[in-house]
């Protein structure tokens, strides 16, 4: 039952990455690509590619009968999915089987088992796996959940029942919240996963991630390969992964993985998969201080660190036990060396609420790793290929090893330092802070840290942004025939030095700048400074990337900051418009949302005023700038 040539259903970072040790294994491969996709990286990097559909996911990327048709239209006898998408789908699983074809994942059972979350907490309790109280019940209606959450109490999580990825969890501190979180939640499980159900489940308010990467084969094997700590999120979704988890006793590992093992054998499980537990951070780990939160029945984005302190390709074990094997190694043989970190490099804007971003690279790469050094780079985008607003914004992940914790965290910021990319934001910036900072390096971080620690890490720091200006300043100085005050030649001065100023935008704030205001520190890392259009620079400086904007030079500021209407930042659909014509809104008001890149953003007032006009439509398809709302002064 050998492999031949694999079709990999996904696109991305993680389609590249198979392919890779397709190569290595001599396998033949078939990418799948949407419309949005035609030149993507992944699509380069395989021996066929077949189109099976439009930019939206569900007309590509999770249409099941496409992408068993280009199966058979390039003779593939196998289908990886990758992660997200149709990954865990246990429908999908069943129809590569009737097929005919190998499926490289868990059996459809197992998937189904494990999806739900509510059933997972059912058979883990059953396994003797440790819980958290919660509600897991069928009734969904407003009344019972509202119930259910006086008897758990608050804080609490709500939670949708098919959910995963960060996405349909809710945070409700109080029962004030609880109608709109639950309203919130609904909508978006059922826009990302099709199935609106959700349970609720108590806090653990100074949460730690811990997840066990498990295997099973088809002899009835099983075994873990150590654990990874993910504590470091945002919005619930991983930023920086890490193995093994910092500050892990031996008795926990072995408790923990025992647990995960023991809910793999139980569920009949085959392939790759994670066992995730939260756990309380609040107090050293301990026998009694960890939960069962969720199986993924999948590999997960994280899975490299797991590879670097291992030594083992996590690809290629699931395509062996796919073909049948015996699992490659026993529990004792399964080596632990080193400490890995990875970061996720996403195209969005930490300082615009991560706001998820889309367009051109026009710059994309990291320092050349010096003899010795292990530095990974795992990228599903290259310089010239465009982000998509459709998918996912993760564009690539840098993944350091080193023989212990300290020298990966010094690693892992020296090559965020030296990461370039510009045409489209990007949180390499935020993710240096984050690497850098005390709690990280301490390892008293926990799930909800980046909230708490707010603008000192989403926001570039001051020197960043003057040296960024400056650059632009420098480049507008000797661009010929610039339309700037300075590029006129239509006039003299006598007796007086020439002033070179100019209005430039950088985020929500527009001003006249003189450089000779702003000195810049020579310590500050070198700018690389991109041109996005005639008057929009991206600047590079130290891992942050930030957008300057440099308008026509009798422009006042109102107008560069466009403050009379609220617009798409980028295309999506519209959600909700909470507010009508005539109605007062204040500066940062909520006044509509939007889906885009699988997340809901929330537009917000720019200036305290009066909604002259609602242009926008729930429903309606926007492109990036599309006004939804026309604001007047009081």
């Amino acid at each position: 039952m050998k492999i031949e040539k694999l079709l990999v259903a996904n696109r991305g970072e993680i389609a590249c990455r198979i392919f890779a040790t397709c190569r290595d294994l001599g396998i033949a491969t078939v990418a799948v690509y949407s419309d949005a996709d035609a030149r993507a990286k992944h699509v380069r990097e395989a021996g066929e590619a077949v189109h099976i559909g439009p930019a939206p996911a569900a007309e590509s990327y999770l249409k099941v009968e496409a992408i068993l048709a280009a199966a058979k239209e390039t003779g593939a006898d196998a289908i990886h999915p990758g992660y997200g998408f149709l990954s865990e789908n246990a429908d999908f699983a069943e129809a590569v089987v009737k097929a005919g074809l190998i499926w490289v994942g868990p059996p459809a059972s197992a998937i189904r088992s494990m999806g739900p979350k509510d059933e997972a907490k059912r058979i883990a309790e059953e396994a003797g796996v440790p819980v958290l109280p919660g509600y897991r019940g069928e009734a969904q209606d407003a009344k019972t959940l509202t119930e259910a959450a006086k008897e758990i109490g608050f804080p609490l999580l709500i939670k949708a029942v098919a959910g995963g990825g960060g996405r349909g969890i809710r945070l409700v501190s109080r029962a004030s919240e609880l109608k709109a979180e639950l309203e919130s939640a609904v909508r978006e499980a059922e826009s990302s996963f099709g199935d609106g159900r959700v349970m609720l489940e108590k806090l653990v308010e100074c949460p730690r991630h811990i997840e066990v990467q498990v295997f099973g084969d088809s002899h009835g094997n099983a075994v873990h390969l150590y654990e990874r700590d993910c504590s470091l999120q945002r919005r619930r979704q991983k930023v920086i992964e890490e193995a093994p988890a910092p500050g892990m006793p031996e008795d926990v590992r072995e408790a923990m993985t025992n647990a995960a093992v023991a809910l793999t054998k139980a569920v009949k499980y085959e392939g790759a998969g994670t066992v995730e537990f939260i756990v309380d951070g609040s107090r050293p780990l301990a026998l009694d201080t960890f939960w069962f939160l969720e199986m993924n029945t999948r590999l997960q984005v994280e899975h490299p660190v797991t590879e670097m302190i291992t030594g083992q390709d996590l690809v290629e074990w699931q395509l062996r036990v796919a073909s049948g094997e015996l699992l490659p190694l026993h529990q004792q043989d399964i080596p632990l060396h080193g400490h890995a970190i990875e970061a996720r490099i996403c195209a969005e804007d930490p300082a615009e609420g991560f706001r998820p971003g889309a367009g051109l690279i026009l710059e994309f790469g990291m320092m050349e790793p010096a003899d010795g050094e292990i530095v990974r780079w795992d990228a599903g985008f290259e310089t010239g290929d465009r982000v998509p607003s459709n998918y996912d914004s993760m564009i690539a992940k840098l993944i350091v090893h080193e023989g212990n914790r300290r020298a990966a965290c010094e690693r892992l910021i020296e090559t965020l330092s030296h990461l370039q990319l510009a045409g489209v934001p990007s949180n390499t910036g935020f993710l240096r802070r984050c690497a850098s900072s005390d709690a990280f390096l301490n390892h008293s971080h926990h799930v909800n840290w980046i909230a708490e620690a707010g603008d000192a890490l989403t926001l570039p720091p001051a020197e960043h942004q003057h040296a960024s200006v400056m650059a632009v300043c420098d480049v507008r100085l000797n661009e010929a025939g610039g339309a700037t005050p300075w590029g006129i030649q239509d006039g003299w001065r006598m007796n007086s030095a020439p002033v070179h100023k100019s209005m430039v935008a950088v985020g929500a704030d527009a001003d006249w700048i003189d450089p000779e205001d702003h000195p810049v520190d020579p310590e500050t890392p070198l700018p690389l400074v991109t041109d996005i259009s005639p008057r929009r620079y991206a600047v590079t400086t130290g891992g942050d990337t930030v957008l300057v904007e440099v308008p026509e030079f009798d422009a006042d500021v109102e107008a560069v900051l466009g403050g009379d209407n609220v617009s798409a930042p980028m295309p999506g659909k519209v959600l909700s418009i909470s507010v009508k014509a005539g109605a007062e809104v204040k500066r940062g008001d909520t006044v509509a949302v939007m889906e885009a890149m699988k997340m809901e953003h929330a537009l917000t007032a720019p200036r305290d005023g009066v909604v002259e006009a609602v242009t926008g439509n729930v429903g309606d398809q926007v492109s990036e700038g599309d006004v939804l709302v026309q604001l007047v002064a009081e």
